[in-house]
């Protein structure tokens, strides 16, 4: 089984499946996602013993505001039939959860949840501030500090995975890592153009 309360040593199998997942099944729907509107967060849910994926979802805020990517993955899996306990899955997010979405994941029972960029980068690459400001100003945590390991689960951010792997594996991921950049990148640009044009409260 693959985990997952406590930290440990990660596997390159379990990384290499992971952003392939955000390759082939998150950036797909997110894509489709910005092109009516909606914001560049995704997300998806894998079974622990295989790897395997239960469901992947993105962002649908021009639906609901509160259809962030991890919240509306979380609706289309609980509308799942013979879905897997959470506790037996793991969470993938494209973006570190904003506060809603920790929320949202803690209160759905997963004990592990993995993101690709990090809030910085949410804020300052992707021009999206919110989940900083919020934490900041409901929460009164400074620079997204929250606990990322707790009593409810432990959180795990790929890019810093991958910093500490030995150099001879870390050169394996990088064109992966360059590759999500340059997608996310273009998908920002499309989010960012026509962001004016509908009417969600955090824009």
């Amino acid at each position: 089984m693959y985990y997952l309360r406590r930290r440990k040593p990660i596997s390159t199998e379990l990384l290499n499946r992971l952003i392939d997942t955000i390759a082939d099944d998150i950036v797909p729907l997110t894509a489709k996602g910005v092109s009516i509107g909606n914001k560049v967060f995704g997300s998806a849910i894998l079974r622990k013993d295989d790897l395997s994926l239960v469901i992947a979802g993105t962002n649908n805020e021009t639906e609901n505001p509160l259809w962030h990517g991890e919240v509306h993955t979380l609706k289309l899996f609980y509308e799942m039939e013979n879905r897997p306990d959470t506790q037996d899955c793991i969470f993938l997010a494209t973006h570190e959860p904003c506060s809603l979405c920790l929320s949202a994941i803690t209160w759905t029972g997963f004990d592990n949840f993995y993101y690709f960029f990090k809030y910085e980068d949410t804020s300052k690459s992707f021009n999206i501030p919110h989940d900083l400001k919020i934490l900041q100003e409901v929460f009164g945590i400074k620079n997204g500090e929250y606990q990322r390991e707790n009593d409810f689960w432990v959180s795990h951010s790929l890019i810093e995975m991958i910093k500490n792997l030995p150099e001879s594996e870390r050169q394996v991921f990088e064109p992966k890592v360059e590759n999500l950049l340059e997608v996310y990148g273009e998908l920002s640009k499309t989010y960012q153009a026509s962001k004016e044009t509908t009417d969600i409260p955090l824009s």
